[in-house]
């Protein structure tokens, strides 16, 4: 297998964001990123037909963006969090033991702070349209069931794209607008979150299986943006997620 790529940090508006995986997905080689959304965003599982109505007049109103994953699940608020996304060819074909595998990185970095996580136990259920609002085997979950960690999968031709929503602060009031709900009662982190994204690279470059082989750290090149460019149009929702003409502006270039 070759080097695992993993890319600079990000902020970026959805459609950016999701293009970049999908295009990821498509060159069908090893790669892991971990990103930040540039304003609120309710990104929504690819076979989530059913949209809440009330979640195009939060859009409309400048509160959320919209935009659509090409991964499944069911919706995410993208606020107070940090994504990743990993893409694994020749992952293992059984979807629960991919996510397994996928996940040991996780369980690592938060067992690290004292807050060891676990497979979530109930059963996946369409009628929430909320991804937070139940906790599967493919979900992270504290002791006491509270959810910290929601994924999802797309595979293609044998290659996985796992996302992943990694919640550090989630914003109270703004989950009751989009879901009528409080978010998880989730133990406090005893890191920021600059740190505690360094320390889930750490622990990503150390356990994720990708990583076997080594890790490469490339940031997208000019070319490479360029092409991305054009796969923005999909990923929309109603035309919610404005243009950001110049991405590179909002990636972090670390090494």
């Amino acid at each position: 297998m070759p080097h695992l790529r993993t890319l600079p940090s990000s902020c970026l508006a959805g459609d950016w964001q999701m293009a970049i995986d999908g295009w990821l997905l498509e060159q069908r080689a090893p790669a892991f990123r971990l990103y930040r959304w540039q304003r609120p965003t309710l990104s929504l599982g690819f076979h989530q037909h059913h949209l809440e109505p009330h979640w195009g007049e939060l859009a409309a109103g400048g509160l959320i963006e919209l935009v659509r994953r090409p991964s499944g699940g069911r919706a995410v608020l993208h606020a107070g969090e940090i994504t990743y996304a990993l893409v694994w060819p020749d992952a293992p074909r059984q979807h629960q033991q991919a996510y397994v595998q996928a996940c040991g990185w996780l369980l690592d970095a938060f067992a690290s702070l004292g807050l060891p996580l676990e497979p979530g136990s109930q059963a996946a259920s369409l009628q929430r349209s909320n991804c937070f609002a139940s906790s599967t085997a493919a979900d992270l979950v504290h002791a006491g069931g509270a959810k910290r960690i929601g994924s999802a999968q797309l595979w293609r031709q044998g290659c996985l794209l796992q996302h992943g929503s990694i919640l550090v602060e989630p914003p109270a009031e703004l989950w009751q607008l989009v879901f009528g709900a409080d978010p998880p009662a989730l133990p406090d982190l005893p890191l920021n979150p600059d740190e505690l994204e360094a320390l889930l690279q750490q622990c990503a470059a150390a356990a994720l299986p990708t990583a076997a082989a080594g890790v490469l750290h490339l940031p997208l090149s000019a070319a490479e943006w360029a092409r991305i460019a054009t796969g923005r149009a999909p990923y929309r929702v109603n035309g919610s997620t404005p243009p950001l003409a110049s991405p590179e502006a909002s990636i972090e270039r670390t090494t």
